[in-house]
């Protein structure tokens, strides 16, 4: 039913020294640009050069050849690869064993060097410029050594500034190199003359990248554990200015465009920024920037009517949007807050104001331009905030009882919220049972639902305002009136809830339970239609198809399942290979996005109704699903396998011998077969059409003094023209197949032929039955048996049908062919159940 489709880039795809994602992305300022082939691990290195892009996972190198296929594959390490430096024709690899190889790019041969763990750990790796078969390496030890790697010998050791080796970069002048060490310090050193040029030292711990600035500024810009970046003045030999929480977590990497004011960091925070540096006093504005949640999301929902946007709720307190149509309509409405203001001056670091990740969130988008169109609630908060998506930020309410605000409750928080569909009012489950009403253009409480018994377990506003359901703990569903607060509806569930879902248009409740049963009420009748039972795992989220005539499910079991809610039966499931924490449908009901347990990403799958032929058939009670990988950001490769849901269901010819079976012939073989006479009457042209008679070249002329042409000849109409067809007439095909079957009995030979005729070549066979065409009585008999037996059999019931007609009225009725045998088959065949 649904079809790996894309995944959706909140688990941003980074091209760094370091990537845990199972994509190479090549990134630059304005986007993405290609997508290389999956590779079955997490890839634990990148780099490239002009040609190649190199990327390790585990143990194994792989070479990519126009940004998408492997070339090359480069197998000889025996530990995971953590270091990779190309060099001209060859590139260079080194593991956590301190076993450095050299490949040659082409032949993929390589040269093997061991180092001694206890006195020389590689941790960093540099080719010098214009040092021709020379790289550098710098150790956790400290010390630095010089290698030709054509000759295989050390040339030169340097003896190091006493802190491990965390990074080495090229400066623009040749032979000088900086050198970041754990200790925060920066080196800037000539390797010619082993002579330290300046130094510097930053506060904020190991140095994890370096950059240089090539458009004509002497700067230099230094990355942290902490996420800031350090821009150093080279002539000045001083600070220039810092970039803090540039991003949330540790710089992993960073690069000055070549010639460009343009600086591109990437961090552990699943972000990719690109700086330009216009300003004044040197330091960067953000240009670019690239980001999902650096939390695995956990709830999405589809916002707006044309499915093109996608809310997103992650475990690190943040609400961001993601398109599914380009990436550059991505748009992050931030994290929560309790003081903005606060909160900004404190940093993201030293921020105690931000409020826990969001659990459950309701959109609307009427409205959503004059206020505040989403309302979310938090993880153990009692606080409820609203989210304003034109402005991508956090709203101007915080909803919470009028009570509690005066002081905070320990155990008392929001569960389950809810936004009406006209924007204009917000419902709010609390886990001690109650539910209140908010205006969201003025924050202002309007009202309660019931009082203190179990926490709400879900809330819901049908389509007209006109009731709220809600589900408790306690095991109750119940309806109340929106405008009037008063209870109009109570029922027990066999089963406490563990969530609800309304479907607006069709007024039908989706009601999963703790026990992994599901079950559909119709708020109309107030009767439990349907139930579904077959997850055995707690179900973490359901949705609706736009219809409504599909349930989608998942659960903690790893399965996804589709239950047709009008048969009531299990039409598609499947397994993934991590639980889907939250689903969701398009409004269009083109696609299916899911979010799963430990996974940044937000997956796509494409609904296979809308443009292959699948078949709706209930699975039957064993059936076991099959377990399907999640999608990726490149587009599957090769032809997909068949499955049961794209082999065409062939219906049978008859299903049963007691029912009437009608031919798959359209009406205009066989609907006008009597009215031929008045269709070709009513074609007939009025006049027969005149054919010129031709001249001849030499006009013939009369003898005498004036010259006079010789009339033509007027031709001879007395004869008759009518042509005895009974003399000239030859068998044809269906005549040779009826006298055949005289003596087997078989008709279906000429049934099938008589099927694929026309009507005007049906009327010339039948015609070509009688005597005076060419035919006999005993074919004649033989055409009668043939309609006997479709009318015995009930296939073909209308053809049956409208071949008598026509046999009658041409053969028997205009030819007066009253033949004793022939009137009594004809009888039979009209009426068997006479005989």
């Amino acid at each position: 039913m649904f079809k790996q489709m894309k995944l959706i880039e909140c688990n941003l795809l980074l091209c760094s020294y370091f990537s845990s994602s199972f994509e190479i992305v090549l990134q630059y300022s304005r986007g993405c640009s290609f997508l290389c082939n999956t590779l079955p691990e997490d890839i634990t290195c990148l780099a490239a050069d002009r040609m190649l892009i190199f990327a390790s996972y585990d143990n194994i190198l792989h070479a990519f050849a126009r940004n998408k296929e492997v070339v090359h594959t480069y197998e000889g390490h025996k530990a995971k690869i953590h270091l990779l430096q190309p060099f001209g024709d060859h590139v260079i690899s080194v593991d956590v064993d301190n076993v450095l190889i050299v490949w040659n790019i082409q032949s993929e041969e390589y040269l093997q060097i061991d180092f001694d763990k206890a006195t020389f750990a590689v941790s960093a790796l540099l080719h010098p410029s214009t040092y021709l078969n020379k790289i550098l390496l710098g150790s956790e030890q400290g010390t630095l050594q010089l290698w030709n790697i054509r000759s295989n010998k050390l040339l030169h050791s340097f003896p190091g500034w006493g802190s491990a080796v965390t990074t080495l970069e090229q400066a623009p002048a040749v032979d000088v190199i900086a050198v970041g060490l754990v200790s925060g310090h920066i080196i800037v050193h000539n390797i010619k003359y082993d002579e330290t040029l300046m130094k510097f030292q930053q506060d904020w711990g190991p140095i994890t990248a370096i950059s240089f600035r090539t458009d004509g500024h002497p700067v230099m810009a230094a990355g942290s554990p902490v996420g800031h970046i350090a821009l150093w003045d080279l002539e000045e030999k001083k600070l220039m200015c810092q970039m803090q929480d540039a991003h949330s977590t540790a710089i992993a990497g960073m690069t000055f465009v070549p010639g460009e004011p343009l600086l591109i960091t990437n961090g552990a925070d699943n972000a990719l920024r690109v700086w330009i540096f216009d300003g004044p006093g040197g330091t960067g504005r953000v240009l670019r920037s690239r980001m999902g949640h650096s939390a695995p999301p956990t709830r999405i929902r589809y916002h707006g009517q044309d499915g093109k946007q996608i809310l997103s709720a992650g475990q690190d307190g943040t609400l961001q949007s993601f398109s599914t149509v380009h990436e550059k309509f991505n748009k992050s409405l931030g994290r929560g807050s309790i003081n903005k203001k606060k909160s900004k001056k404190k940093g993201l670091k030293l921020d105690t104001m931000a409020l826990p990740p969001i659990t459950s969130f309701a959109s609307e988008v009427a409205h959503q331009s004059d206020w505040d169109g989403i309302v979310a609630c938090h993880q153990g908060y009692i606080t409820c905030t609203t989210w304003n998506y034109q402005k991508t930020s956090m709203g101007a309410h915080k909803l919470k009882p009028e009570e509690f605000s005066k002081h905070k409750p320990v155990d008392i928080y929001a569960t389950a919220v809810d936004i009406t569909s006209c924007g204009n009012f917000c419902v709010i489950g609390m886990s001690t049972g109650q539910v209140d009403v908010y205006n969201m253009q003025s924050g202002i409480h309007r009202g309660r639902y019931g009082k203190e018994t179990g926490a709400i377990r879900g809330v819901a506003v049908d389509g007209l305002n006109q009731l709220v359901i809600t589900a408790g703990s306690e095991g109750l569903i119940k309806i109340w009136k929106f405008k009037m607060k008063d209870l109009v509806y109570s029922t027990e569930l066999p089963s406490s809830p563990s969530g609800i879902l309304l479907h607006r248009d069709s007024g039908i409740l989706g009601i999963a339970f703790d026990d992994f049963t599901i079950s559909v009420l119709d708020i109309e009748t107030r009767k439990i239609v349907r139930t579904f039972s077959g997850h055995h795992g707690r179900i973490n989220d359901m949705t609706f198809s736009p219809d409504g005539r599909w349930l989608i499910t998942s659960s903690m079991d790893c399965s996804i399942k589709t239950w047709d809610l009008p048969s009531g039966c299990l039409i598609d499931c499947f397994l993934v290979d991590s639980a889907a924490v939250s689903l969701t449908m398009s409004p269009t009901g083109d696609f299916l996005a899911s979010a799963h347990v430990d996974d940044l990403g937000i997956y796509l799958w494409s609904n296979r109704s809308l443009y292959s032929l699948v078949s709706l058939r209930p699975l039957p009670a064993d059936y076991e699903p099959s377990l399907v990988t999640l999608p990726s950001t490149c587009p599957m490769q090769g032809d997909e396998e068949p499955c049961d849901e794209m082999i065409e269901y062939v219906s049978p010819e008859q299903l049963g011998e007691q029912l009437v079976t009608l031919s798959l012939l359209p009406e205009s073989r066989w609907k006008n077969l009597l009215n031929l006479d008045i269709i070709k009457k009513k074609n007939k042209p009025k006049e027969p059409p005149k054919v010129p008679k031709s001249a001849p070249f030499f006009i013939p002329t009369l003898p005498g003094l004036i010259p006079r042409f010789i009339p033509p000849e007027e031709e001879d109409d007395t004869q008759s023209k009518v042509v005895n067809l009974g003399v000239l007439a030859q068998k044809s095909d269906f005549y040779i197949h009826l006298e055949e079957a005289l003596s087997t009995n078989e008709y279906k030979a000429p049934l099938d032929l008589l099927k694929s005729l026309g009507p005007s070549n049906i009327e010339l066979e039948l015609r070509g039955l009688a005597p005076e065409g060419g035919g006999s009585v005993e074919v004649m008999l033989s055409f009668l048996r043939m309609i006997g037996v479709m009318l015995n059999k009930k296939y073909n019931f209308e053809l049956a049908q409208a071949y008598l007609a026509l046999f009658l009225k041409v053969i028997i009725f205009l030819q007066n062919l009253w033949h004793p045998q022939l009137l009594w088959v004809t009888c039979s065949s009209a009426s068997p159940h006479s005989q």
